[in-house]
């Protein structure tokens, strides 16, 4: 799904950034120009962000 239709930024391409080490909206902006032009879609990227980050330090189930 498209989060930043300015800049046609993808939510696969911010958890992709989320993967790599960035766990703020700041840091995914070091690798892609979300929400740097309209901002429509700094809450969305910041929701995308958040949920992946959580996901990726929740405990796996045994």
């Amino acid at each position: 799904m498209y989060v930043c239709l300015c800049n046609a930024i993808t939510d696969r391409q911010i958890r992709e950034a989320v993967e790599r080490g960035a766990t703020s909206l700041c840091k995914v902006q070091v690798h892609l120009p979300v929400a740097n032009c309209c901002g429509a879609c700094e809450d969305t990227a910041r929701e995308v962000i958040e949920s992946h980050v959580d996901a990726r330090s929740a405990p796996v189930a045994a």
